[in-house]
């Protein structure tokens, strides 16, 4: 590796690095991370693989390179095919030639691609994989150590933004849970307060509201207490 390489591998795990930290949805730092990974690898294709803990499946998340409508389409169940392997065994897999490797399963766009070499690299959390960060050239190459040590940390930071950014989502889900019950209880309150009726009728009252007027429970109670507060005003 010389001076201006690593220079290059350093400004990209920097590039990387402010992405995760920043307000981008994790789409577009997955679309970095993918673009910057090629740039720097001088790569033919580079591509992301996610787990989909329900479906027990990858997904294609994230390319700079291959057909969108053969993306939009692409799956693979857990234990199949090299991601599958290298998400199982949690090390990185070397290919020299997809077309002469057996458990490589799409050689059909291989051939129509002109990949050729490929690095496969499992993205963890701790000692969680999360999925797989693929890298292949368009002519035979072996990756070097140096190289493979680059994708590993790129694969690593991935992992961090993904588990950042679910994280972050259901943080939200939670808060706005919370706001939800606590105006519901406070409206409870209002209604029981003022109608002199029980905690059971006033969320009632409450549901039906929603029901009826085809709105969310949280606006039904914001608007009581919003009510109840314009009639405190003296």
């Amino acid at each position: 590796m010389n001076n201006l390489d690593y220079k290059d591998y350093l400004k990209t795990l920097n590039k990387i690095s402010s992405a995760i930290v920043s307000d981008l949805y994790l789409e577009d730092i997955l679309k970095l991370i993918v673009t910057l990974t090629a740039n720097v690898m001088k790569a033919k294709v580079c591509n992301v693989w996610l787990i989909d803990e329900k479906k027990k499946e990858f997904n294609i998340k994230a390319t700079q390179s291959m057909h969108q409508e053969y993306l939009n389409k692409r799956t693979i169940q857990l234990n199949e095919g090299i991601v599958g392997l290298v998400a199982r065994e949690k090390k990185p897999m070397l290919i020299f030639d997809v077309l002469k490797e057996e458990k490589y399963k799409e050689k059909k766009l291989a051939r129509k691609e002109g990949l050729v070499s490929m690095a496969s690299i499992p993205m963890m959390v701790k000692d969680k994989v999360i999925g797989v960060l693929n890298v292949y050239t368009n002519k035979p190459y072996e990756f070097t150590k140096a190289e493979i040590t680059l994708l590993s940390t790129i694969a690593n930071q991935a992992a961090v933004a993904i588990e950042k950014t679910e994280l972050i989502v259901r943080t939200k889900i939670i808060q706005e849970e919370l706001d939800t019950r606590k105006k519901i209880e406070r409206a409870k309150g209002i209604l029981m307060e003022e109608r002199n009726i029980n905690e059971s009728e006033a969320f009632s009252l409450i549901r039906k509201s929603s029901m009826d007027k085809r709105i969310s429970m949280k606006e039904i109670a914001e608007a009581i207490i919003l009510s109840y507060e314009i009639r405190q005003i003296k």
